[in-house]
Order: C-alpha cells, then sequence, then structure tokens
C-alpha cells in the first residue's frame, strides 16, 4: 500500500520536515499521527484507519493535514484518484502559506496534486500544480524531483522541445549524483527520440543503464530496461525482446504488478506467437487481480471515513443528550426546590397569621406540585422516546459490505436524518421547480456556473409527485457525478415540454465519459430510475463535456 520512491522521497523530505518544525505536544491517548507512520512505513493496512482518526481528533491544524496528505498519496497509489485528490485538497484548507511550519507540506501537497493529475492525463493541470510546489521546496534533491515530474508532464504532453530544454537543465546541475543523473539522461534521451525518430539514443540510453547497474538501483533498471525496449522496437526487434525480459525479470525481482502488467504488454508484442500464451495468461490473472485490489481499496477507504464519520456524530449526539438531561436534571431540582422553598415560607407565614387555612394551604400546594411533576414527567418521556427513536433508527439502517446496499442504504439515511434535523412546516409545501432550482444551484460554486433554463411551475403541474420524487434524484446523481468526476466549470440543465413528453437537457464542459466506460452504481441507478418512469436517455460525446438527453412522459398529477 506504498507509494513509489519518488513519492516517497517528496514525502518524507517534506513531511517529516513538518515534524520536526512542530512545537513539542503533551502526549494523548486517541491515536496519534506518529502511530499512523509507523504503520505506513510497515506497509500495514491500517495507516488508512489511523490517520483518518488523527483528521477527527486532533486539534493541531498542521497534524490534522499532514494526515489528510498521507491518505491522499495512500488512495492515489491503491488506484483511487479522485478519492486522493478530494484528501490532498482538503488538507489544503488546514495549512497557511504564510505560516513557515506549513510550508513544507504544501510543497508536498502541490506535488502529490500534479501526480494524480499526470496520472489522469489533465496535464496543464499537473503543471500548474508542480510549479505551486517549487515554490514550497527548499532542498535541492526534491527540487530536482519536482523538475523532472514537469519534464515528464511535458513529455507526456507532447511538448518535447519544453521538455529537453528543462532536462537539459536538470543535466547540469545533477552530475554529482549518479542516481539522478542517470534517471535524467535516460528521460533525455528518450524525449530526444520521441521528437525525432532519427536521433541515435541509443549510446545515452546504454551509458544510463550501465549507472544504474554499478549502483544497483533496481527502479532505475527498470525504467531504463523500458526505454531501451521501445527504441529498439522497430529498428532491432530481437534487441526490444531482451530488453523487455530483463524489464519483465527486474519487475518480478521488485514484486510490482504495475510494472509488471506493463511489462508483459511489452512482451506480448513483441514475442512470437507460440511464447505468447504463459504472458497472456500471465497478463490477464495480474490486470484482474489488479483491478480487484483496486475496487477493494476504495471501498475500504469510504467505509473507514464512513465509520469514523458516524462513530463521531454518534459521540456528538450522545454528550447533547447527557448534557441536556443534566441541564434538565438541574433545573428541576432548582425549580423544585424553589417551589419548597417558596411554600414552605408562605406556610410560616400564613401559620403565624392565618392558623385556621394552614391545612387548606397545605393541601392546595402538595396538589399543585403533584401536577407539576405529572407535566414534567410526560415532558421528559417525550424527550427519551424520541432520543431511543434516533438510535433505533441508526441501528436499524447499518451499512453492510454489499457496495451497492451500502449505497442505498446510505441514501436512506441520509434522507432520514435530513427529516429527524428540522420539523417540516406542516401548513405549506415547497413547489417542486423551487426545490429544483435550490438542488442544482447548491452545487453551483465560484468555480462552477451553473445555469437553469425553463424550470417553470407550469411544466411541473401536470407531473405527479412519484416521477418528481424520481426526476429530483436523477438530477441529484447528475451533479453529483458532475462535481466528483467531471472536472467542469460550466453546467446547463434545460427543460422544457414537447409532443406531451418533459424533455431534459444536460451539458457540462468538463472531460466527459469514454463510450467505452462501463457506468458506475449511480449512473446505473439513474438509469434505472428513468425506466421506472417510462423515461428515455442518450449520453452525447463530443469533443469536450457531455450531453445527456431525457425524456418522459407526462402524467396528471396525483
Amino acid at each position: 500500500m506504498r507509494p513509489s520512491n519518488i513519492i516517497l522521497t517528496i514525502l518524507f523530505c517534506s513531511l517529516l520536515a513538518c515534524t520536526s518544525n512542530r512545537e513539542p505536544s503533551p502526549p494523548i491517548s486517541a491515536p496519534t499521527l506518529e502511530k499512523g507512520e509507523a504503520f505506513f512505513n510497515n506497509n500495514n493496512d491500517s495507516a488508512f484507519y489511523y490517520f483518518n482518526i488523527v483528521t477527527t481528533t486532533a486539534t493541531d491544524s498542521l497534524e490534522i493535514a499532514m494526515a489528510y496528505t498521507y491518505m491522499g498519496i495512500i488512495q492515489a497509489h491503491e488506484g483511487d484518484h479522485y478519492g486522493g485528490q478530494e484528501s490532498l485538497l482538503k488538507s489544503l484548507t488546514y495549512l497557511d502559506e504564510h505560516k513557515k511550519n506549513d510550508q513544507e507540506c504544501l510543497g508536498s501537497n502541490y506535488h502529490e496534486l500534479g501526480n494524480i493529475c499526470l496520472n489522469l492525463k489533465n496535464y496543464e493541470a499537473a503543471i500548474d500544480y508542480y510549479h505551486k510546489a517549487l515554490k514550497y521546496i527548499t532542498q535541492p534533491n526534491v527540487e530536482a524531483i519536482a523538475l523532472n515530474s514537469i519534464a515528464l508532464t511535458y513529455q507526456k504532453k507532447g511538448d518535447y522541445a519544453e521538455a529537453i530544454d528543462l532536462y537539459k537543465s536538470l543535466l547540469d546541475k545533477s552530475k554529482d549524483d549518479k542516481k539522478e543523473y542517470a534517471r535524467v539522461l535516460s528521460n533525455y534521451a528518450k524525449t530526444k527520440w520521441l521528437k525525432d525518430s532519427a536521433y541515435p539514443a541509443g549510446p545515452e540510453l546504454q551509458h544510463a543503464l550501465q549507472i544504474r547497474r554499478d549502483s544497483n538501483d533496481i527502479r532505475g533498471l527498470n525504467a531504463s530496461y523500458a526505454h531501451l525496449s521501445d527504441y529498439y522496437t522497430s529498428s532491432l526487434p530481437d534487441s526490444a525482446l531482451y530488453y523487455a525480459l530483463k524489464r519483465y525479470e527486474i519487475a518480478r525481482e521488485m514484486k510490482s504488478p504495475d510494472n509488471e502488467v506493463e511489462a508483459l504488454s511489452k512482451l506480448i508484442t513483441l514475442s512470437p506467437t507460440n511464447l505468447l500464451k504463459p504472458y497472456f495468461i500471465r497478463y490477464q490473472h495480474l490486470t484482474d487481480s489488479i483491478q480487484t485490489a483496486k475496487n477493494a481499496a476504495k471501498n475500504q477507504f469510504a467505509l473507514i471515513r464512513y465509520e469514523a464519520a458516524k462513530s463521531k456524530a454518534d459521540n456528538l449526539q450522545l454528550q447533547k443528550d447527557n448534557v441536556q438531561k443534566k441541564t434538565q436534571l438541574l433545573a428541576q431540582w432548582f425549580l423544585l426546590a424553589l417551589t419548597i422553598l417558596f411554600f414552605i415560607t408562605a406556610g410560616i407565614i400564613l401559620i403565624l397569621r392565618y392558623r385556621r387555612r394552614r391545612q387548606q394551604i397545605e393541601f392546595a400546594s402538595r396538589q399543585a406540585i403533584q401536577e407539576h411533576q405529572l407535566k414534567t414527567s410526560q415532558k421528559v418521556h417525550d424527550v427519551v422516546a424520541n432520543g431511543l427513536y434516533r438510535i433505533m433508527t441508526d441501528l436499524e439502517y447499518k451499512p453492510a459490505v454489499d457496495k451497492e446496499e451500502l449505497i442505498d442504504k446510505i441514501e436512506v439515511l441520509y434522507e432520514r436524518s435530513r427529516d429527524i434535523s428540522y420539523e417540516t412546516p406542516a401548513t405549506s409545501e415547497i413547489p417542486f421547480h423551487t426545490k429544483i432550482d435550490d438542488l442544482l444551484e447548491s452545487f453551483g460554486s465560484e468555480h462552477i456556473k451553473v445555469l437553469i433554463i425553463g424550470n417553470s411551475p407550469l411544466l411541473w403541474s401536470r407531473i405527479n409527485t412519484q416521477v418528481q420524487h424520481e426526476v429530483e434524484h436523477i438530477l441529484q446523481e447528475l451533479m453529483i457525478n458532475m462535481k466528483k468526476h467531471s472536472l467542469a466549470d460550466a453546467v446547463m440543465i434545460k427543460f422544457e415540454s414537447q409532443n406531451n413528453q418533459v424533455q431534459i437537457l444536460y451539458t457540462d464542459n468538463g472531460i466527459g465519459i469514454s463510450p467505452q466506460v462501463k457506468y458506475g452504481n449511480g449512473l446505473q441507478n439513474t438509469g434505472n430510475r428513468i425506466k421506472r418512469i417510462d423515461g428515455q436517455y442518450i449520453f452525447e460525446h463530443p469533443a469536450k463535456g457531455l450531453k445527456i438527453h431525457i425524456s418522459f412522459p407526462i402524467a396528471q398529477s396525483s
């Protein structure tokens, strides 16, 4: 569950620097950041669990930020790039660029965000994050890694001239560090060859390989063999196959499934037909295992964060209930004491002045106290009953391991918690078009513009409440998917009525969805909702962004 050496270098040079700069804090009994780091260093799956606890229990903003940073790196390494991005951005909210102690952590966060954007092929964003990281990096070796990341991004983007210029400057700076020099030289030669297929990159690639052999740089050898295999594929296929086999051996030695898959892919391309079968079988097994592990990790991360949030909410509610009960008890005793004192005083005065009426006054006093106690008892019963009902509701919707069932239960729990948290007005209902406006606009921000067209009361006046309910959840799922995955900054939702049908057009300018992508549970559930209202939907895949056409028949409101 650990990231690559490059990430670890950034992480330990930056995050450990943050740790050394912090003021010593008194020991606490709760799991600490140091405990999470110990699990992380030992490649223990419990690391994410303890870092998540730190985010909900720590009071030091820097500790919380560092915990979120670790969580983001773990999530990204396990393939949950969007989850890792969310954790890293959360970490940034706890850091202040003007605080010197926070600056190392800012550099680490921005560099890892750059890595995630590079993996997602969002090259412009990756370069922007890497440049932000450079503002806070002070160590020369870490700066070289960040600059190499920028050069690699330019190479992936196809800006070979920019990459070559940057690699040239890095070659001069890294002459005293053999491993770094070999890495830059190999990347430089490959980029020159990518720019000009006639460029003789072989000698430079071989020189970098020899340096890595001499220094026993296993990960460096893996990269060199990959570069050499790519370089000789067209000109010397036998040499390309030789280096692909060497890379496969190194990947097996590293116990790196991702690198092994890449090596197998190259072997399948280059090997004779009679040798393909064992490579293909191993490739298929590894890809299935990697995908299964990534899906399991995503589910595990979601469950850990959900359980931690639920536990915190339950504890806060329990504390609140206890405080309320103590306050009510003290108030009752105080009121009772005042009442008794009042009646004793009144009784003494009345005894002195009205001896004959003493019995009547005492009887009336006792009766008043009994009535007051009865009313108070009824109020306490109502409060306790309501508290027990909340606890029973939480227990009833405890999530299971099954993913689809978990999603459904969380949605039910969310809707019921909204009903519990406030009292719905009994005398009026919010018009449906207003609810839709509020729902869609809630996803807008200074970075995301939401445009709503045609959402009028007349449009929904002929739609029954059940269909309205389904439409509300369809739109909510589309907007959540946009917020999490699309990277859009402009969204338009258009409503209109044609030929006794309601037409909804959703458009955004994000990264879109590939036609070959297998839709997740969210979009599958959305499709099922549309079918339940006898509707139809069409996904369009323009050059940029996404368009979704939804239509369903108009039914009289019930």
